[in-house]
């Protein structure tokens, strides 16, 4: 532990829940921070591509409560499922 008085920092421990995607169009499989309740393998979500348009994919996996340092991507750079398709 890093004491403060030494002039250290405690690191924020983020823990997330991230989903393993299918890209329904491309095919490519991407990794999602999600937060949406009831989320399985197998549902239709929404995902923002990297210009911000939305897409249909299929959810492969789902990790829950993960760590910042045990992320499969960088929590700052990951981008979040839009919705659930219904």
């Amino acid at each position: 532990m890093i004491h403060s008085l030494a002039g250290g920092k405690m690191r924020d421990m983020d823990i997330v829940d991230f989903a393993k995607v299918e890209i329904i169009e491309s095919g490519e499989v991407r990794w999602y921070i999600t937060n949406i309740l009831g989320l399985k393998v197998g549902d239709i979500v929404k995902v923002p591509t990297f210009s911000n348009n939305l897409t249909n994919a299929k959810v492969l996996k789902i990790e829950k409560n993960v760590s910042a340092q045990c992320a499969p991507i960088p929590i700052k750079r990951a981008k979040e499922i839009f919705s659930k398709v219904e």
